[in-house]
């Protein structure tokens, strides 16, 4: 499983590319369950962007696949069913990819407040760090 060291690493990485980006973001580190290491909400960035952000990292997470690979199939009816099963904390949208150790999932990292592109490319970026 991630540790907050890594998970702060992953963060710091990501909202540099963020700055580069020049696109305000939210970005959320998620354990493999789906649960919060560590986020940031940076100035000037919308408020449900944080939220969107750790949906996207729960979704990557869950699957251990970008999320983005999710969009296709998010009207299937067991898609729908987890999400709502889950309170509709699973948010099956481009923008967070999962951290792996090897073989394993570790967490994900989800972000938002871009295009989905834009998203991805900091999550990626951040998911690098390790």
């Amino acid at each position: 499983m991630i540790n907050l060291e890594e998970a702060e690493r992953v963060l710091q990485t990501a909202k540099a590319k963020a700055i580069q980006l020049g696109v305000p973001m939210s970005i959320a580190v998620v354990d493999p369950r789906g649960d919060p290491v560590g986020a940031l909400r940076m100035d000037m960035a919308k408020f449900l962007t944080f939220d969107v952000a750790r949906g996207k990292a729960f979704a990557a997470a869950f699957w251990g696949i970008p999320s983005g690979d999710m969009t296709a199939v998010a009207d299937n009816p067991v898609i729908r069913s987890v999400v709502m099963m889950e309170g509709g904390r699973i948010i099956p949208g481009q923008g967070a990819v999962p951290l792996l150790r090897g073989a394993y999932v570790i967490g994900a990292v989800g972000a938002s407040g871009g295009t989905g592109q834009q998203d991805e490319e900091v999550a990626k970026a951040g998911a690098n760090a390790l």
